[in-house]
């Protein structure tokens, strides 16, 4: 007779995935019984001060590890695995929450932005209405808040996601992230079909690399005899008499997890999705869906794979040349400034990548060195801050029919707006990795780490995808302040509330800032060490 064991749960420890997921909650009782008309005040300035609640909750628990790890090792914070072997709370846990929640603060003061739509939301009124019908018509002026709380799912999802201890924890973090994001997409205001379309194709796309995902597990536990990842770490040492269904299982748990990052082959939903979803949720999900994933990627690799690098580093190789290659190659052809912005999130997936090659461990580095956490650590907060900033901008730039990203329209946009379009030309320098932006230092820590592992052929790729992209980067910022728009056809930039202002202006001065003075945040990174296994 098996002996029953009281779980324990740690929830001074889980306080931030609690707090978010009280608050998530609590929206959905909002909107089943506070009037419409007093709907949106209510939800945005709940979600505003949830997120703001849970980060007061993780700087907490990030104080509690420091404590914990003075008073057991002197040597900084190590961490817990809590919820009975399913949550690991470390210092990467901790940061990966902290910027994940920067990002939805971000994402929330977006989504609450009414002044661009005449004084409603860029969320459809009624979602179930039809395009063209009277219903749609009726809703005309409503506003859609089921977003906030479906923002804040999400968001409890991406934060489990990097924490997960095992297999069937980080599937249901991957499912819960997954399943708001899919219904965001397809809530826009203006482009219904088109917004409907991308959410779709996001759905089914993500259904069937979930699949994937799950059939990994599968087979990972028939090798493993367990699904708890240092169990996994510990029959990949040990046993090396099966390896063809370790390897099958890895292969299939790595498209689940590439298929979220958007890396190639994997990248088909990222241009349709990022062009037809709210450009809200498109700056929310292209920084903190790509910060969650890429946590989920290296507790993966490093904690239960992390002692047959030799079986998965070769893939990666391929994985993250193919992403920089396919994505710069195609942003040049592209004449939409979203669907652009969408291969240019593919092409920093394959830079990620390449981060990833790195060596982990300090002590196998020289003093100085930084390891492969600390480098994709850091440029995950540097391609988020100016993606989200990007995306922002391009909220504000319309005509007559409503928001406008096709690219000719953007002529002539430095003379009539000179402040936007130089804000908007810094997050593109930003992005292209020009020095003194957050970017060149984002790519010279990811390249430094991969060439200290040998990966030197994938770093001169990314030298050589860097160099292509920046011709678009750089047309763009051509078409805005040298090129005299067509009769009739020029776009104009809306006056947004102070809500999208402020989310603009700290993400280029995060742009700029980190380009000067990075030492803060790399040391930040520093600090949060490495996964406990």
């Amino acid at each position: 007779m098996t002996d029953f064991t009281k779980p324990t749960i740690e929830y001074s420890y889980l306080a931030p995935l609690l707090v978010v997921f009280a608050i998530a909650c609590l929206g959905v009782l909002v909107e089943a019984f506070v009037p419409r008309k007093h709907r949106f005040l209510v939800q945005a300035s709940l979600a505003i001060g949830g997120v703001l609640l849970t980060m007061a909750a993780t700087i907490a628990v990030a104080y509690k590890l420091k404590e914990h790890g003075d008073a057991s090792t002197g040597a900084g914070a190590r961490g817990i695995v809590g919820s009975m072997g399913t949550v690991v709370v470390d210092g990467p846990s901790v940061f990966l929450w902290g910027l994940i929640l920067v990002f939805a603060l971000g994402g929330c003061l977006l989504f609450a932005e009414r002044r661009l739509e005449g004084g409603v939301s860029a969320f459809a009124g009624q979602a179930a209405a039809l395009p063209g019908t009277e219903a749609e018509r009726r809703a005309a002026g409503l506003d859609h808040t089921e977003v906030y709380p479906l923002l804040l799912f999400a968001v409890m999802g991406m934060m489990l996601f990097p924490a997960s201890g095992d297999l069937i924890t980080m599937f249901v973090a991957l499912e819960v992230l997954s399943l708001p994001l899919y219904l965001l997409c397809g809530l826009a205001r203006r482009r219904r079909l088109l917004s409907q379309e991308a959410a779709l194709k996001y759905f089914v796309l993500g259904a069937f690399s979930s699949g994937f995902f799950l059939y990994g597990v599968a087979l990972t536990y028939g090798f493993a005899g367990s699904m708890n990842l240092g169990d996994i770490n510990e029959a990949v040492r040990n046993d090396a008499s099966n390896q063809t269904l370790m390897l099958i299982g890895l292969g299939m748990l790595a498209v689940g997890l590439l298929f979220k990052v958007g890396a190639a082959p994997f990248q088909a939903w990222t241009p349709d999705v990022y062009q037809g979803a709210p450009t809200a949720v498109t700056a929310f999900m292209s920084a903190a869906t790509k910060t969650a994933a890429f946590g989920a990627i290296m507790r993966l690799f490093y904690v239960a794979f992390g002692a047959d690098r030799w079986s998965w580093q070769p893939m990666m190789w391929v994985v993250a040349i193919l992403s920089m290659l396919v994505g710069a190659v195609l942003a040049v052809t592209q004449r939409d400034v979203k669907r652009m912005l969408a291969y240019s999130a593919i092409a920093h997936t394959g830079f990620l990548l390449t981060g990833v090659l790195g060596v982990q461990s300090a002590g196998e580095l020289s003093k100085g060195q930084l390891t492969s956490m600390q480098a994709v650590l850091f440029y995950l907060v540097t391609y988020g801050v100016s993606a989200l900033g990007a995306f922002a901008v391009v909220s504000l730039v319309r005509d007559s029919a409503g928001e406008q990203s096709a690219l000719n329209r953007w002529a002539g946009l430095g003379k009539h707006s000179p402040l936007v379009a130089g804000v908007f030309a810094l997050f593109l320098l930003g992005l292209a990795g020009i020095p003194l932006t957050s970017g060149f230092i984002g790519k010279w820590a990811v390249f430094e780490v991969a060439m200290s592992s040998g990966a030197w052929p994938v770093v001169i790729v990314g030298v050589i995808s860097s160099m292509i992209a920046a011709y678009i980067y750089v047309y763009v910022i051509v078409v805005m302040f040298f090129r005299d728009p067509e009769p009739g056809v020029a776009a104009y930039v809306v006056h947004p509330s102070v809500m999208t202002s402020a989310t603009i202006a700290v993400g280029a001065a995060a742009t700029l800032v980190l380009g000067i003075i990075p030492g803060p945040v790399l040391n930040l990174a520093g600090v949060a060490g490495q996964f406990l296994r």
